[in-house]
């Protein structure tokens, strides 16, 4: 059985985590490991249930949020540590939008959910729209635009990650529709 401390983060990004959840009260006793990874394909963050918690009850499921050690621009690595500590936090804050997603799901509707994911593209937009959906209706808009905003005004970052950014998850004018409307809705 997979057993991780309650909240095992990295020291280099502890500060990041602690705000990152902090938007999220829901998961203050959902076990997370934050782990860096050498390599994520097409990624830089990745949250996923532990396996051997899979099937079991909501309230008894843990989570992985594994982090690539470095991404590229333009052909150079660049550490995740060093990207601007709000830019960090708004990709954690997706990530735990899908622990919040993954929450509401029973473990049998996690393994179609997985598989959906890995075989259909329409899939993977409607998965990260939802993640980025989470994170502004918690009320970290301002990061995950911060976020949107370093990888698409980055001249540095490779056109084609910026592309999948503008695919599959939301804009960031679209962000900014869903704070109007959360805030008109709550008037």
């Amino acid at each position: 059985m997979w057993t991780a401390p309650k909240n095992s983060t990295p020291k280099q990004i502890q500060k990041e985590v602690g705000i990152a959840r902090s938007f999220y009260p829901e998961l203050d006793e959902i076990p997370i490991e934050f782990k860096f990874k050498d390599n994520i394909k097409r990624s830089v963050m990745l949250a996923q249930p532990a396996f051997s918690t899979l099937l079991k009850s909501k309230k008894n499921r843990a989570y992985k949020i594994l982090i690539s050690k470095k991404f590229k621009i333009s052909g150079r690595d660049f550490k995740t540590t060093e990207v601007p500590s709000d830019v960090l936090i708004g990709w954690l804050g997706h990530e735990l939008g899908h622990v919040m997603d993954y929450q509401n799901r029973s473990g049998w509707d996690l393994i179609n959910f997985g598989i959906r994911y890995v075989l259909l593209k329409e899939h993977v937009k409607t998965a990260e729209r939802a993640a980025d959906s989470f994170a502004v209706r918690q009320g970290m808009a301002e990061y995950i635009i911060k976020t949107k905003r370093f990888i698409l005004d980055n001249a540095e970052i490779d056109q084609a990650y910026k592309d999948r950014i503008k695919e599959y998850y939301l804009s960031p004018e679209e962000i900014m529709e869903m704070v109007k409307k959360i805030h008109h809705d709550e008037e």
